[in-house]
């Protein structure tokens, strides 16, 4: 089975992540294509031995991708075409039809109520969607809230699966030297009571919450990892408030803490610990996003023994609580959450076991269900012809500059214009 990959970017993300684990246990001969900017993914998925091709879009509208896309569907003739994230969505679907692959799949990652992919919703980037979803056969979701959301716009009951995101639970094992030494690079004490967070940091994810909520425990260190545009914003809130000494603002790297010890190395110098040193180092863990599609950056913390309180997650709460006790959802405000992390703090958390909800959701078990939607697609596609039939792209307005005028999230009115049919 030979498959493509379509992503909008491969820049550090939950989608693109999950990509590259999914790449390593996938039983297809496999290559990917991402719209615009590589970035670290990339990068990792290369090393891990898939090659990766840079469409080169010069912005979200460029109508010149989608030619380019086609001829290089038609050169690589992959049995299947699997779509991620929005603009990928949109633009495969269509690259794909035209150039004679019927066998689509894509993945809807990060489908809200009123955004998708933390962008606000519009009519038109509705329609467009629910207009090149018919092109596909199949329609993945990552929980079976996200399958409810698709429903609810209108996409065929049989054309939705359910496929939950993964992780490697090992990864993420608490590790007594590396929270040491990550505390040590950072100068924390070692007694310091410790919350973490991680993601993108844009304000859809409300981190404001979390560090507004921090600044009113005195002695109480944050620990903050990711990129993006609300990072100044929350360096200054920080300060505002006099605690940009115990707010600190962490870049984020792929891959293992190592430190000698269980297999692990030391991080090298640089914007702060990956991952699961910053688990290790921590002792709550805060997720305070109020919409998610399903919930990964929970998963990590809970395989790593921690408490977790969190404003959405899927994962967790499609599930009975005796799978993840050690996970409270709280309502999204700053004297809520400062009063459940005073409380942890008094109680002394300590590590807990890993609950039954992080080996539920293992990566392994995620790439064998996708195969099977794969193997499903393939034997209901019809047979391919030597030469298909061109077929229309959906309407768009093109200007003369060669771009098109794609409904873009960004500008959408608030969501309270939208409606849930």
């Amino acid at each position: 089975m030979k498959v493509l990959h379509v992503i909008t970017g491969l820049d550090m993300g939950g989608a693109e992540q999950q990509l590259r684990l999914l790449l390593r246990r996938l039983p297809a001969q496999c290559e990917v294509v991402t719209l615009t900017g590589p970035g670290p993914v990339a990068e990792g998925i290369e090393a891990d031995g898939t090659p990766v091709t840079h469409l080169g879009m010069s912005g979200h509208h460029d109508l010149t991708a989608l030619p380019r896309l086609t001829q290089l569907i038609r050169a690589g003739r992959p049995d299947l075409v699997h779509t991620h994230l929005y603009r990928a969505c949109v633009y495969g679907r269509v690259a794909a039809r035209l150039a004679g692959v019927r066998t689509v799949v894509a993945t809807e990652h990060s489908l809200g109520d009123a955004v998708i992919e933390g962008r606000r919703l519009t009519r038109g980037v509705r329609t467009l969607y629910r207009a090149t979803e018919r092109l596909g056969a199949a329609t993945v979701a990552v929980s079976d809230t996200v399958a409810a959301r698709l429903r609810r716009w209108g996409v065929p009951e049989e054309r939705i699966h359910v496929v939950p995101n993964g992780i490697e639970a090992h990864r993420f094992a608490f590790d007594p030297a590396a929270r040491a030494l990550v505390r040590a690079r950072l100068g924390l004490p070692v007694d310091a009571f410790v919350v973490g967070g991680a993601g993108r940091l844009v304000p859809g994810k409300r981190f404001d919450v979390l560090v507004r909520a921090v600044t009113q425990l005195p002695g109480v260190h944050l620990l903050l990892a990711g990129e993006g545009p609300e990072r100044e914003t929350l360096r200054r809130l920080a300060e505002q408030f006099g605690s940009g000494d115990r707010i600190h603002l962490l870049g984020v790297r792929d891959g293992a803490v190592d430190t000698g010890h269980g297999g692990r190395a030391a991080p090298p110098a640089g914007d702060g610990p990956d991952i699961p040193g910053l688990l290790s180092a921590i002792d709550v863990f805060v997720s305070p996003s109020p919409e998610e599609a399903f919930g990964l950056a929970v998963l990590e913390a809970l395989a790593s023994g921690l408490h977790v309180l969190y404003g959405s997650c899927p994962a967790v709460d499609e599930l009975p609580q005796e799978q993840a006790p050690g996970a409270r959802r709280f309502s999204l405000g700053v004297h809520e959450l400062a009063t459940s992390l005073r409380e942890l703090r008094r109680e002394g958390p300590g590590r807990l076991a890993v609950p039954p909800v992080v080996r539920r959701y293992d990566i392994a078990r995620s790439a064998e269900a996708l195969t099977g939607v794969y193997e499903q697609a393939l034997a209901a596609a019809p047979a391919r012809r030597r030469r298909p039939a061109p077929v229309p792209a959906p309407a768009v307005q093109a200007h003369p500059s060669g771009v098109v005028a794609l409904p873009d999230p960004a500008r959408s009115p608030a969501p309270s214009q939208l409606s849930n049919r």
